[in-house]
């Protein structure tokens, strides 16, 4: 009886020994995206920028955790671009799944919302496009976002501005009632009264709109020096045509984030010209680095060789994510959350991307986004001055 006893015993450890090296085989990343809906050409890159970061990890081996290597999985789920649904499939992903960690939903205000899911379950959640402060300033411990708080858009920009057009005094908003185009749109406006603009016209608009002339025709009648539209690729595609039907005037145009995109410009032709934005990265950045990837142009080289085109920053940004993910599990040398948090919260990651250190509350705080503008149908960097392609000019075609 006693043998046969320890003949279970020994089974049973052993399958719970085989069992649990089977779940370590590999490493399980949750990823709710956009993949249909308004915000499905988003989803689409940062699902882009997962996949070549997991297709280079993988070939390396894995993620290196102590004397092993875990595959990489990213589990996706799409949410439609409905923020109530990416909460619900960000819960099932953790409870259902068993991820070991989250890349977060595309966006400030749906990152917001899973990042209550994140916290109640413990689970590390990498923001890959999440800028407002508002989605860092909840007292939570489990989410860190790449990208840098909006005003280090709107702060640069305004100073280009004020220094190139002295005379320029009216400022027009037109924001996405969304939280990240209206946080960004609220920076826009401090950072304008700052320097003595006055803003003339702020206006918001629901999301899916598809007419904006009665917007368009009142911030017209304003008659602003600079006019800034905040909104998402299909938005800002809308608005730019709707705003040279119009004859919107103005010497200065500020659409973000749109025309970052190599879409955005081809949709929109001539009136991409003269055009400012701003961006988290751009193929022109040179960063060495102690990721996978070894340095931004490295990292431009091989998107390119993958998808046949240069990465603009959503799709950098997936890949982002992953390199830093992957170096503070290789730190850590565990999967456990805590201690994998404790690294993410050391900071100091060297990646493709740009020196990534995390504030308190969790947003990265260590690098200077580019300032971007369309001159003769390029993108090119007018700031900062140490990696600038061209100067800053005004006046727009309409």
């Amino acid at each position: 009886m006693k043998i046969q006893l320890r003949k279970s015993l020994f089974g049973l450890l052993m399958a719970v020994s085989v069992t649990a090296s089977l779940a370590q085989d590999k490493l399980t990343i949750g990823a709710p995206l956009p993949i249909t809906g308004a915000l499905a050409p988003e989803g689409a890159k940062l699902k882009q920028g997962y996949e070549l970061w997991q297709e280079k990890v993988n070939a390396a081996g894995g993620v290196k955790v102590g004397n092993s290597r875990l595959k990489v999985d990213i589990r996706y789920y799409d949410y439609q671009s409905q923020t109530p649904r990416a909460i619900q499939l960000a819960e099932k992903l953790i409870t259902d799944d068993k991820v070991d960690f989250l890349f977060s939903p595309f966006g400030s205000g749906a990152a917001k919302a899973v990042s209550a899911v994140s916290e109640k379950y413990g689970v590390p959640m990498l923001a890959s496009s999440a800028s407002s402060v508002e989605v860092f300033d909840q007292g939570y411990k489990n989410i860190f976002g790449i990208y840098t708080d909006n005003s280090t858009f709107s702060e640069p920009i305004a100073e280009l501005v004020k220094t190139k057009l002295p005379n320029a005094k009216r400022v027009a908003i037109l924001a996405r009632n969304d939280l990240y185009p209206l946080s960004l749109a609220n920076e826009f406006e401090k950072s304008a009264r700052k320097r003595g603009f006055e803003v003339v016209y702020f206006e918001k608009y629901a999301i899916g709109t598809l007419d904006h002339a009665s917007a368009l025709t009142q911030l017209r009648a304003a008659k602003p020096d600079w006019v800034i539209v905040t909104g998402y690729i299909n938005d800002l595609i809308t608005i730019r045509k709707q705003a040279s039907d119009l004859k919107v005037g103005g010497e200065v145009f500020t659409l973000i984030n749109g025309p970052a995109y190599q879409e955005w410009i081809k949709a929109v032709g001539p009136l991409a010209e003269n055009v400012t934005t701003a961006s988290w990265f751009h193929p022109v950045v040179k960063y060495q680095s102690e990721d996978v990837f070894g340095s931004s142009r490295n990292f431009v080289e091989l998107f390119k060789q993958k998808y046949g085109s240069e990465p603009d920053f959503t799709q950098a940004s997936g890949a982002a994510v992953g390199v830093v993910l992957q170096t503070a599990i290789e730190r850590a040398g565990s999967t456990d959350h805590g201690k994998v948090r404790a690294e993410l919260q050391k900071g100091g990651f060297k990646t493709f991307f740009g020196p990534i250190t995390f504030s308190k509350i969790g947003i990265a705080d260590s690098y200077v986004p580019p300032v971007l503008q369309i001159q003769n149908g390029k993108v090119e960097v007018v700031f900062p001055a140490e990696i600038s392609t061209a100067p800053f000019r005004t006046g727009q075609r309409r």
